[in-house]
C-alpha cells in the first residue's frame, strides 16, 4: 500500500502549505512589534497566551469586542492596497471596548482568502499590527485560512476580536448621566468603516478608475475611501483617568449613525439633543450626499458625519476635558447636551 501524498493532494485542491509557512515568516516581525507586558509565548501555538496585569483592580471585568470592516474590503481590493484595512479592523473592535472605560489588552485576527499570497498577507497583517500599536494592545494570535472554490483568488475577508479590562466600579455605562451634562464629539478621519455598501452604490461608475483626482475631495476617490478609521483608545483612557467620573457615557458612531448609536449610552429618561450646525464640513460627506442625492436624515442615520466618538461629560468638567483632549491633538467640539425626556437622540437642524 502506498502512503497518500497529503501535501501534493492538498495543493491540487488549492491550498498552498508553503505559502502559509512563508506568510507566518513574513508577519512574525509585525506581530512581535505589538507585544506588551502580559504576552506569554509567541505565535505558532494553538492559543494566544496573555497574563493580564490587573493589579489595583478590586473587581476586574473583562470587556470583549469583535467586528470586521464590511465592504470597505472591496475598495482595498480594487485599489490593490492592503496595508491599512487591518487598522480599520482593529479600530472597530477596540473603539467599542473603550466605550465601557476598558483598556484593550490583546487582539486576534481571522483572515480568510481564496489564495494565500504571502506578500499580500504580510501587507494586511502589517495594518493589523499598526492598529494594535496605536491602541496599545498586543497582537497575540490569529488565523489565516485559504478557501479555494469558495472565494476567488483575489478575494479576502478579515475580522478581529479583542479583550480589555476595567474595574467594576469604573465601568462607563451611562447610568450616571443627568440632564445638563454636555455632549462632545471627537473628530473622525472620514467615513471610517461604515456605510460602504451605499458608498459603493453611489460611486459604482467611478470605482472603475479610483485613482482619478477629485477636486471636491482634495485627493483621489480611492485615497478618500481607504482612509483608515481613527483609533481613540489612548486619548479616551487618558481623559477617563485624569478626570475621575467626568466621562459618563461614550458612543462609537458606527453603522446606524447617530440614531442607533447615541441612545446605546443613555439611561432611561435622558434625551441627547445634538446640534448638527456644529458639525465639521468634511468634504467627503458633502460630496457623497450630493452625488447620491442622499437626504440629511439618511446621512446621519448611516455615517459618522465627522465625529467618530461622542462623549457625555459632566457639565462642570466639560471645559477641562476638552482642553485635555485638545492637548493630545484631538479636535473636541461641544455639539449638544442632555435633557429630560424619552431615551433617544434629537438632531437639531
Amino acid at each position: 500500500m502506498h502512503e497518500p501524498h497529503f501535501e501534493s493532494t492538498y495543493q491540487k485542491a488549492g491550498v498552498d502549505i508553503e505559502a502559509g509557512y512563508e506568510s507566518v515568516k513574513r508577519i512574525r516581525p509585525h506581530v512581535d512589534s505589538t507585544w506588551r507586558t502580559g504576552v506569554l509565548g509567541g505565535i505558532g501555538g494553538f492559543g494566544g497566551l496573555f497574563e493580564p496585569d490587573i493589579k489595583g483592580m478590586k473587581r476586574p471585568v473583562a470587556v470583549s469586542g469583535t467586528d470586521g470592516v464590511g465592504t470597505k474590503l472591496k475598495i482595498a481590493q480594487i485599489m490593490g492596497k492592503h496595508d491599512t484595512i487591518g487598522i480599520d479592523c482593529v479600530a472597530m473592535c477596540v473603539n467599542d471596548i473603550v466605550c465601557a472605560g476598558a483598556e484593550p489588552l490583546f487582539f486576534l485576527d481571522y483572515l480568510a482568502m481564496g489564495k494565500n499570497i504571502p506578500e499580500r498577507t504580510e501587507s494586511i497583517v502589517s495594518g493589523v499590527a499598526e492598529g494594535c500599536r496605536l491602541a496599545g494592545c498586543a497582537l497575540i494570535g490569529g488565523e489565516t485560512a485559504e478557501h479555494p472554490g469558495v472565494m476567488d483568488d483575489d478575494d479576502y475577508d478579515i475580522a478581529g476580536f479583542s479583550v480589555g479590562f476595567v474595574d467594576y466600579d469604573d465601568i462607563i455605562d451611562g447610568r450616571s448621566i443627568l440632564p445638563g451634562d454636555e455632549i462632545i464629539g471627537l473628530a473622525s478621519s472620514g467615513l471610517h468603516s461604515n456605510g460602504y455598501s451605499l458608498v459603493r452604490k453611489v460611486f459604482a461608475s467611478d470605482l472603475g478608475n479610483p485613482g482619478v483626482y477629485v477636486q471636491d475631495l482634495g485627493c483621489t476617490l480611492g485615497e478618500e475611501l481607504l482612509r483608515p478609521t481613527r483609533i481613540y483608545v489612548k486619548p479616551l483612557l487618558g481623559a477617563i483617568k485624569s478626570f475621575e467620573g467626568a466621562v459618563k457615557g461614550i458612543s462609537h458612531i458606527t453603522g446606524g449613525g447617530y440614531y442607533e448609536n447615541v441612545p446605546r449610552m443613555l439611561p432611561e429618561g435622558i434625551l441627547a439633543r445634538i446640534e448638527t450646525p456644529k458639525f465639521p464640513e468634511m468634504p467627503v460627506f458633502g460630496y457623497l450626499a450630493a452625488e447620491g442625492k442622499i437626504p440629511a436624515p439618511d446621512m446621519f442615520s448611516t455615517f459618522n458625519m465627522g465625529f467618530g466618538i461622542v462623549l457625555v461629560v459632566d457639565a462642570g468638567k466639560a471645559g477641562d476635558v476638552m482642553a485635555f483632549l485638545s492637548g493630545l491633538g484631538e479636535l473636541p467640539v461641544h455639539i449638544g447636551s442632555c435633557v429630560s425626556g424619552e431615551k433617544g437622540v434629537e438632531l437639531a437642524w
